[in-house]
């Protein structure tokens, strides 16, 4: 009974079922919107490309001159610097030493020529003036016992005389000893001497500022960076990559703090090396934030970048290839609050139309 009418049933549901699944698979699925529609060229003909957004100053990446400990950031995020003023330093107590070390020896240098240069003393003169007066004195004293043995004559033995001969030719040297010693004292500092302790002073001196430069560059402060119209520049900070108490090192590349004007905004735009050719210096151009197709900035042309590079900025598309190179052409945004920030990826049109 079973099998003469269950399975009649099931095999009907079974193509049934099998009937609406094939006629399902044959209909055609509704188009999909984008959920962010891409931006439209304006130009019949156009050369396109991914730009970047940057500051009129391009992004100045701050490094370290010396490694060491942070020790204290003066800037935040966001906030406005002026060329010279200081963004965070390191910690110098090592250098503080060193520089008393050298500070000291500066001062024992300078003692040393001062000592040279106001030689002789006073005070030494008459010690030297006293035993100058000793010997000659002396001197006269043998004298006159070495001629009161020659006027004695036979009574006196030849080996007196000669003793008193030579104790006369004794003083005469102890004399000129003294006088000797007299007038090199009396000279004062030797010439040469005086050259020597100058130059110790000045490398002292040289020492000591060596270490009042390297204290100075344990202190990172914005660039000088000057306006056409000659005014000094404003800088924003745009990111801070160091804390306190952290340590950094001088690696090439490594930017503790970015900084970039505040102002007129610029777009870096990679135009692939297939459509150099196409590409004119001076072309305008429209730039749309990435997300947002349907606002756009007029652009306007300041510079090309003579060096095809290769390419870096990925914009993440289907077709992009990442083996190829491009030219960076520079282009400003003249919009006064364009609401954009920097390194925002920008779709760009330039006009390629022939004139």
């Amino acid at each position: 009974m079973f099998t003469r009418y269950a399975l009649p049933a099931l095999a009907v549901v079974s193509f049934s079922f099998a009937v609406v699944q094939m006629t399902k698979a044959q209909q055609k699925a509704p188009p999909v919107s984008p959920t962010v529609e891409p931006a439209r060229a304006p130009y019949q003909t156009a050369v396109s490309g991914a730009g970047l957004v940057e500051p009129e100053t391009e992004n100045i990446r701050v490094g370290v001159n010396l490694p060491g400990v942070v020790k204290v950031v003066h800037v935040r995020v966001g906030q406005e610097v002026k060329p010279g003023e200081p963004l965070f330093e390191l910690d110098d107590r090592q250098l503080l030493a060193e520089q008393a070390i050298r500070r000291a020896t500066l001062a024992s240098a300078r003692a040393s020529l001062q000592k040279l240069q106001e030689m002789p003393r006073a005070e030494e003169l008459p010690p030297l003036r006293a035993k100058v007066a000793e010997a000659r004195a002396s001197l006269d004293d043998k004298v006159k016992q070495y001629a009161r043995l020659q006027r004695a004559g036979g009574g006196v033995s030849d080996e007196e005389l000669i003793g008193r001969q030579m104790a006369v030719e004794v003083g005469k040297a102890q004399v000129a000893k003294a006088e000797a010693d007299l007038a090199l004292t009396e000279a004062g500092a030797w010439q040469a001497d005086k050259l020597v302790a100058a130059a110790a002073v000045a490398q002292a001196e040289a020492q000591l500022a060596q270490s009042a430069t390297e204290l100075m560059r344990l202190k990172v402060t914005a660039p000088w960076m000057s306006a056409p119209d000659g005014a000094a520049v404003t800088f924003r900070v745009l990111q801070v990559n160091v804390r306190p108490g952290e340590y950094v090192a001088t690696a090439p590349g490594t930017a503790m703090v970015a900084l970039g004007t505040v102002g007129r905004l610029h777009v870096r735009v990679d135009i692939d090396e297939n459509d150099i050719p196409r590409f004119r210096a001076g072309i305008p151009g429209t730039a749309s934030p990435r997300g947002n197709p349907r606002t756009t900035f007029p652009l306007r042309f300041v510079r090309v970048e003579p060096f095809v590079i290769p390419k870096r900025s990925l914009t993440g598309g289907n077709t992009e290839r990442v083996d190829t190179r491009v030219l960076q052409v520079i282009y400003a945004i003249d919009s006064p609050n364009p609401g954009l920030y920097v390194g925002q990826q920008m779709d760009v049109s330039l006009n390629a139309a022939t004139p």
